[in-house]
């Protein structure tokens, strides 16, 4: 878990708060990687993922949790941050979580989109929520 009396865990734990895009790793029953760009929440503990039911990561997740997660570099690779976890596919549709913090987050780029939050939960129904196990960081 993260230390946040330490500098560098806090700016970990701000960069996942703030940043809008994840890197989510998973692992195909062939034991081939499948990488995606994905939007997330971070609750200083876990991290939730909305997805559609039936996709690529969530055949994966089914018959193998484990996971990386991966924040763009900025600087040419001076600020990288990499989590080692487990997924979890909540049994909960995300119509049923209680997720402002996340519609909030994202609230430019669903108005962008000329979407309503409601019909982006009816359609990323799925939620999975990550316990990170391991946090790799480089920061300079």
């Amino acid at each position: 878990m993260l230390d946040l009396t330490k500098e560098h865990d806090v700016h970990v734990d701000q960069r996942l708060r703030s940043d809008l895009i994840i890197w989510l790793t998973t692992v195909r029953s062939d034991g081939r990687p499948h990488t995606i760009p994905v939007w997330f929440s971070w609750d200083g503990q876990t991290i939730l993922i909305l997805s559609q039911p039936n996709t690529q990561k969530i055949r994966n997740l089914r018959s193998n949790p484990n996971v990386t997660l991966a924040l763009d570099g900025t600087d040419e690779g001076g600020d990288v941050i990499v989590l080692e976890g487990r997924a979890e596919l909540l049994k909960e549709n995300t119509i049923e979580l209680n997720l402002p913090g996340y519609f909030a987050k994202y609230s430019a780029s669903i108005q962008e989109m000329d979407e309503a939050p409601e019909n982006l939960a009816q359609s990323y129904s799925q939620p999975i929520r990550v316990t990170p196990t391991r946090f790799i960081a480089w920061h300079e």
